[in-house]
Order: structure tokens, then sequence, then C-alpha cells
């Protein structure tokens, strides 16, 4: 009887450990039926009203804050890279070298506009990621590939709201892969061998930032006109206090590639990437502490604010986050 009372009360203790490791983590799990496929991308217009997207064009879509998924066709096969809405009407998604967008609050989509080939010296265009930095004026960026080798990157510029772009020349050959703007006019862009491209004139002309790295960078986020991080491969976080004119390392428990990086307040941030990986910061992102995410399935996208946070990654994986 004394040895049953003591395995009772273990397995008792073991229970309350994990239930207050769940709570510590506020993390839980759910899936969405994409066909196993990886998610790439997650955004939010509000609280209730989310999409999430992936491989060969799956496109699934809430109005009830996550409970309930429902797939939308966009009619692709392509991976999409990105969404992003400008407001709770018009959105942007990223698939292949296209770019659909809706003005319905993402009831309907259509092709808005395809970049081609021949715009790249005959190479494949593959666009990464969107962001306006006005109501007009917009921006792409991506990589051209021929025969599956990476042969320039992809700058591209809507002044007329998404009626049209022009491809710019970067002074950067390497892929581009995330672009972040704080107002009209500062900006960055991170991508392949350390690259960090900086404009102050709203895109007019970019510079090169030294990031004293050359591991792939695959995210970048900036609270204000100083203040920054990015994030990329070999658990690689750099962080500036000057607007990216120097860009200093950051010690983190994570070893694998973080994928993404996001702030929701001046002191805390957070971070996932792969193997499950999940970083958070309440000190203005100096120093990180690795969460419980309660899986080890790579995390591909964040999106969080002040009440939920979401990460999304393979097979249809949705994490949730509510404080």
């Amino acid at each position: 009887m004394r040895k049953k009372i003591i395995l009772a009360l273990i397995a008792g203790a073991l229970t309350v450990a994990a239930v207050i490791a769940q709570a510590q983590s506020g993390w839980t799990s759910n899936r969405v039926s994409s066909g196993d496929k990886d998610l790439n991308a997650i955004y939010f217009v509000d609280s209730k009203h989310g999409w999430v997207a992936g491989d060969d064009g799956f496109l699934a879509y809430t109005d009830d804050g996550g409970a309930h998924w429902v797939e939308r066709r966009l009619g692709v096969n392509h991976a999409i890279n990105d969404i992003y809405f400008t407001n709770k009407d018009k959105g942007f998604i990223l698939a292949g070298g296209s770019i659909f967008e809706s003005s319905d609050g993402g009831h309907s989509w259509r092709e808005a506009h395809k970049f081609i080939p021949s715009e790249f010296d005959g190479a494949t265009p593959e666009l990464y990621s969107l962001r306006f930095n006005g109501k007009k004026r917009g921006w792409v960026v991506g990589s051209a590939s021929r025969n599956d080798e990476i042969v320039n990157s992809i700058l591209a510029i809507t002044r007329d709201g998404g009626a049209t772009w022009q491809v710019l020349h970067p002074p950067a050959n390497q892929e581009l892969i995330h672009i972040d703007f704080v107002d009209e006019k500062r900006g960055w862009i991170v991508g392949a061998g350390g690259a960090i491209l900086h404009t102050e004139d709203g895109g007019e002309t970019w510079t090169r930032q030294k990031s004293e790295t050359t591991v792939t960078l695959y995210h970048v986020d900036f609270r204000n006109e100083r203040e920054g991080w990015t994030v990329g491969e070999k658990g690689t976080i750099l962080r500036t206090d000057d607007g990216g004119r120097t860009w200093r390392k950051v010690e983190t428990p994570a070893r694998g590639t973080l994928l993404s990086v996001q702030f929701v307040s001046e002191d805390e941030g957070w971070i996932v990437g792969r193997g499950g990986a999940i970083l958070r910061s309440g000190n203005r992102g100096q120093t990180w502490i690795e969460q419980k995410s309660g899986t080890k399935q790579n995390l591909y996208a964040l999106f969080i604010d002040k009440k939920n946070g979401w990460a999304v990654g393979s097979k249809g994986l949705i994490l949730k986050y509510q404080r």
C-alpha cells in the first residue's frame, strides 16, 4: 500500500509538473487539414480573422480565431511564401513569381501581377516577402534561379497600390528573403550571405550594411528607426540600436536555423525556427530564453500581437499562444 501511495504521489507530481510546464509555455498545438503540406505563412487582420498558407498553393482561412479552418482554392501549385494585408479588405499573396490580390477581405483572389523569366535573363523568379510603406508604395523581394541555382536577387516596387510593378537593381545579387519598413522612408531587407540592405529615402536608393556574418538571414523586424533584429542560420540573432550602422550578435540557446522574429512591444520579442524552436525576450532582445513548444517539427512563420500568438510549420502544424 505504501508503495502504491508513493507511486501515486510521484505520478501526481509529474502531472502537476506537466501542467505547470504547459501553463508556463502558453503554447497549444493544432493542425489544419493541409494534406501534410508545410505551412510557410500566417497573417491575422484581427483576433478572429486569419490566414495560413504553404506548399503546393495551400491556403486556409479562419473567422473564429483559429478554432476552425476552411481551405480556399487559389488555383496554383507553387508554394505560397507570404500573406500580407494593408487593411482589413486589401490583401496580397506571393506564390512562385505571382502576386495575388484581394479587395474583399480575402473572400476572392485574383492574379494581379506575374513576373516572367524574360525579366531576369531567362531565370525563374520566386517571390518571398511583400510589404507596403505607404498607401500606394509597396515592395516585393525574392530570387531568380536557373537549374535550381540562385543566379540573382529580385527587388521590385509598386507606386500605384499593386497595379504595376517595376523591377529594380539592388546592390546585391544574393537571394533576398524578407523586407520590413518602419515608416514611409526607412526600410531593411535581409537575405543570403548575411546580406542586409537599407533605405532612408523610401526605397529610391538602397545601401548595404555590415552584418559581420555570411550566414543566410531569413527575417528582419524593426520597432522604430533605431532598434531592429534579424535571425538566420546557426542560431544567429543580430541586434542593432543605431538603425543598422552596427549589428551585434546576441548569444542564444538555439543552435538550429531561426526563421522568424517579431516584437510586440519595446521589451517583448519572439523567435521561431527549425526543430520546434521558440525563443522569448523580455528585455528588448538583449537576452533570449528558450520556450517549450511541445514539438520538434520545424516552425516557419510567426504572427503575434498583445493578446495572441501563432506559429506555423511542418505538415499543417499550427501553434497558438494565449496570454
